[in-house]
């Protein structure tokens, strides 16, 4: 059962009987000139929705940050962003404040890709020296064989949209995202990506092809990805979080 912090009042979760929550966090950044910038923290809200409405008992779902690391988009019009710093220690003030209130096991649903490695850096860390539990959970990274396909604004995050948002996606642009797209992430040589920012390798921030990704696959996405999470609110829930001890 979802708890929604942002519809709750105090004694709704003063009385509530959990220590599980969910910390939606997305990206303000261009998805091409079809998909909104809000993509990735709709995403990231939309999967921790569907995940806690599958988890046999109550989970906390905090309100969205939706502006992260993204400078790597920074060309693009609407593109917001924090340093990587900013972000870790505001994911991590988040977290001390939920867990301030009994919300000590945390996972960090994540919709961008560029949050990634800090957030696996601040998870850790407010799990080794904060009074806090937290893990990462991408949503794109457990949708099972979809997500070799996942690109940026490309058939997955469209997909995904159609099935949740058609509203938002501007049908008529899908051609031109496909023309002015790339066909993948970077300009790569020796394992190494030689591009820092996506305008590097592809025209309009399109990488792959947005018309890939109808409602129905939408669905599946979904479907996959908030089983993965309940399977994981799951063992949060069981898991022993004392830290070990000194060998």
């Amino acid at each position: 059962m979802q708890l929604d912090l942002t519809d709750a009042t105090w004694t709704d979760v003063r009385d509530a009987d959990t220590d599980l929550a969910l910390l939606p966090v997305g990206s303000t950044e261009q998805h091409g000139p079809h998909a909104p910038l809000g993509t990735d923290a709709l995403h990231a809200e939309t999967v921790a929705e569907a995940g806690a409405e599958r988890y046999d008992g109550t989970v906390a779902v905090a309100p969205t940050i939706s502006v992260g690391i993204a400078e790597e988009h920074r060309q693009f019009p609407g593109t917001l962003w924090v340093s990587p710093d900013t972000f870790r220690r505001y994911v991590r003030d988040v977290v001390g404040s939920l867990a301030y209130h009994g919300l000590d096991r945390v996972v960090v649903v994540n919709g961008h890709g560029g949050n990634v490695p800090a957030l696996g850096e601040v998870t850790a860390t407010i799990t080794r020296h904060d009074d806090a539990y937290a893990v990462p959970f991408t949503w794109f990274d457990a949708v099972d064989d979809h997500g070799s396909d996942m690109g940026h604004g490309g058939p997955l995050e469209t997909a995904l949209l159609r099935a949740t948002h058609p509203e938002l996606v501007r049908e008529d642009r899908i051609e031109e995202a496909r023309e002015g797209a790339s066909e993948g992430w970077g300009d790569w040589v020796s394992s190494t990506n030689l591009a820092h920012d996506s305008a590097e390798f592809t025209e309009n921030g399109v990488v792959g092809d947005p018309g890939a990704g109808d409602a129905d696959r939408g669905e599946e996405l979904r479907e996959l990805a908030a089983n993965a999470l309940d399977r994981l609110l799951q063992a949060v829930a069981e898991r022993d979080v004392s830290r070990p001890a000194d060998r």
